[in-house]
């Protein structure tokens, strides 16, 4: 069929309309939902790595260790609580072994000022027990009164690998409740690498609501690593705790979590990452000699037996603290850090 060029030419221009119309009407849809002053539900319309690799840099992986000297006792002895005295554990030191328990997290960099870092990560990846003691178990399977072992600690480390000095980290203020802490170090002289210190502003978790969109830091299994997920559950509770669908594993507890504000790179803090859900169950395995052994399923197994308590993670279940609750901790803790001589005022602003 022939075709005119004066009707190819309306015909090319007709569909030029169309396309124009089209990608309108798309923008019209998308783009204007960034400057609702609400955080964002949609993953991020162009890039941002610059500035993702700038706060990655405030994140560090945080080591802690506790160093306990154990003291057993034998079951006839019969040695309770209100029998243990530091007199009855001395004469024992030459019988008693050293056993550490560590932990490792993420913390961030929140302030550094005259040869100061402050860093924020959770409470429970720094805190262990004074004392910890087991007990016998009767013949109705109960626990008994009667004391097995108690492990006393003599000495704890917290640290950040990759600070100077030997990023020895001191505790300066604590909230087990809250699942919060701020550390401290001391700087001799000035760092030759600058420090870097989260800039971005606290923001309102509050504000979040179900699929909000938010970037999560953190050193899982010991690797620095960012990932995105959305908000369930906001507002948990009266501090606007929330939980997150991010997929990750141990390590991360501390972690920052950004959401984003009228597009990149509009980012605000609006809490850390708590705790991954879990679940726990105590399961029978044969004895262990010379490290792992591989055992045939087919052979019956005629060993001894061992009961081991196995931890398995529910991926995509995390928990978060809001920044509600880190400002409001931060501000009872100004007393207590200028105390120990950090002059920290307004910690995580507001903009």
């Amino acid at each position: 069929m022939h075709i005119a060029p004066r009707r190819i030419l309306i015909l090319a221009l007709c569909s030029a309309l169309f396309l124009a119309a089209c990608s309108n009407n798309v923008y019209r849809e998308v783009y204007p939902t960034l400057n609702d002053g609400r955080y964002d539900s949609e993953f991020p319309y162009k890039g941002c790595s610059k500035q993702l690799e700038e706060i990655s840099e405030t994140v560090h992986m945080l080591s802690s260790i506790a160093y306990y000297r154990t003291y057993t006792f034998a079951e006839s002895e019969k040695i309770t609580r209100s029998r243990l005295t530091a007199e009855l554990l001395e004469a024992r030191e030459d019988e008693s072994v050293y056993v550490n328990s560590t932990a490792s997290g993420t913390a961030t960099m929140v302030h550094y000022d005259d040869h100061k870092a402050v860093l924020l990560t959770c409470a429970h990846i720094v805190d262990f027990d004074d004392t910890v003691a087991t007990f016998f178990v009767g013949s109705d399977r109960r626990l008994t009164p009667f004391l097995k072992t108690v492990a006393v600690k003599e000495k704890q480390s917290n640290y950040v690998a990759v600070l100077p000095e030997g990023g020895e980290m001191e505790i300066l203020a604590m909230d087990k409740g809250a699942d919060i802490a701020l550390l401290g170090k001391r700087f001799i002289a000035e760092p030759t690498n600058p420090i870097r210190v989260f800039k971005y502003p606290a923001g309102k978790a509050r504000e979040l609501e179900w699929g909000s969109f938010v970037y999560l830091f953190g050193y899982p299994s010991g690797y620095k690593m960012v990932t995105k997920g959305i908000i369930s559950s906001p507002n948990k509770d009266r501090r606007g705790s929330f939980m997150i669908d991010a997929m990750f594993s141990r390590g991360f507890s501390g972690g920052i979590a950004l959401a984003i504000r009228d597009g990149v790179p509009n980012f605000e803090l609006v809490g850390i990452v708590k705790l991954v859900s879990a679940h726990s169950s105590y399961v029978l395995i044969p004895e262990k000699e010379n490290g792992e052994v591989t055992y045939d399923p087919a052979v019956p197994y005629t060993g001894d037996v061992y009961v081991e308590r196995r931890t398995e993670v529910e991926s995509g279940i995390t928990q978060a603290v809001s920044v509600e609750a880190i400002r409001e901790f931060c501000k009872a803790s100004e007393p207590i850090l200028l105390a120990k001589g950090y002059k920290v005022s307004g910690l995580l602003h507001v903009e």
